[in-house]
């Protein structure tokens, strides 16, 4: 029998890594729901389409395609899997999917997914919205200054230029936006295990979780 396994937090929380990291270790598909944001979010960007919730903003929607593959995402057919991983998109991601519009058309997007298997799936709403009914939910976080840290680091091991205040201030804003937003904003699911990861390696974030979900779905995951 499939199931559902959500992981919500705020930026820089490390949900991706965690998240695929479980999904690798129970054998089941990762979602990445942010991937897909930030992809809506760079496209609508670079086709100077406002964030209104307008007949503009709808047509431009209809025109786009997303594919998820094993480590790239593709928005028409075009790799933006590197693209979108930079703190500007995270801010612009922010901005679009506060647009009713642009989460309506990515609902049934991600909730088709379920069709296909079990999932593990990751964002912002996942547990709230998308996957209410998901039989294990978590929301992963830590403090700010812990997350703009591992940004940081993750930047610099990249060989990308970063400035650790910058992030910081990013993060922080990132908060702000989405905690605050009129549809789906940023919120702890119910029923869902809050994981503070702040003093926590990923391994050992990993580790915690996986523990929680043999728990609740002892026979799925043996």
């Amino acid at each position: 029998m499939s199931y559902v396994i959500t992981i919500d937090g705020p930026a820089g929380a490390g949900k991706s890594s965690v998240a695929k990291d479980i999904a690798a270790r129970l054998g089941i598909k990762y979602l990445d729901t942010g991937a897909i944001y930030r992809a809506i979010a760079l496209i609508l960007h670079e086709s100077e389409v406002e964030p209104v919730d307008d007949d503009i903003m709808r047509e431009a929607l209809e025109k786009i395609t997303i594919l998820l593959e094993d480590k790239a995402v593709l928005v028409n057919g075009f790799d933006v899997t590197g693209e979108i991983r930079t703190p500007e998109v995270d801010a612009l991601a922010s901005i679009y999917s506060a647009v009713p519009s642009v989460r309506k058309a990515l609902l049934g997007l991600q909730k088709e997914q379920e069709k296909h298997g079990s999932i593990v799936a990751e964002g912002r709403d996942v547990g709230s919205v998308v996957f209410p009914n998901a039989r294990a939910k978590f929301f992963l976080t830590a403090s700010p200054e812990a997350r703009a840290e591992r940004r940081y680091r993750e930047r610099i091991a990249k060989g990308k230029e970063a400035d650790y205040d910058t992030i910081l201030k990013s993060i922080i804003e990132r908060d702000k936006n989405d905690s605050n937003r009129d549809v789906a904003p940023l919120t702890v699911p119910e029923n869902a295990v809050y994981v503070d990861t702040s003093d926590m390696t990923e391994d050992e974030a990993v580790d915690f979780i996986l523990a929680k979900i043999k728990e609740v779905l002892p026979d799925e995951t043996e």
